[in-house]
């Protein structure tokens, strides 16, 4: 991972897919967010040592921890990152479970743009007003 600087939303990308890794990036990069990507959740984990992100999207089904699994590491350690849950596997238990246990949001794949910024506005306080216009441009466009 390449140290972030500077201002502006961070979002991290945590998913095992390098194709969804990348296909998110430009799309939030497109909105002037800055990413950091991970393809585990240990690895997320780790990097929060240097990287403080205002947003995670978790995918449900990573190797080792799941986006679950993230996400509780994450409230045990009192870590109240807003996080969105992806999934190509949408089941109705898990995601009353991922939102149970406090996911700011729960999208399936593939992706739906608008829903996402939508997701990752109400999940971040102060998002910067730029992104969000651009954000509503893009999907309406």
């Amino acid at each position: 991972m390449e140290p972030i600087s500077g201002s502006g939303l961070v979002i991290a990308i945590v998913d095992d897919e390098e194709c969804v890794r990348k296909a998110l990036e430009r799309l939030l990069r497109s909105v002037e967010y800055k990413v950091a990507s991970f393809r585990s959740g240990e690895d997320f984990l780790y990097s929060l040592e240097i990287c403080r992100p205002d947003c995670a999207i978790l995918d449900l089904h990573l190797p080792g921890l799941s986006g679950l699994d993230v996400q509780r590491c994450l409230r045990r350690n009192r870590n109240r990152l807003p996080c969105i849950i992806i999934t190509g596997k949408d089941e109705p238990e898990t995601r009353e479970r991922a939102l149970a246990t406090g996911a700011a949001g729960y999208l399936t794949k593939p992706l739906d743009g608008r829903k996402l910024f939508d997701m990752i506005s109400a999940a971040v306080p102060g998002t910067h007003q730029s992104a969000r216009e651009n954000a509503a441009t893009l999907a309406s466009a």
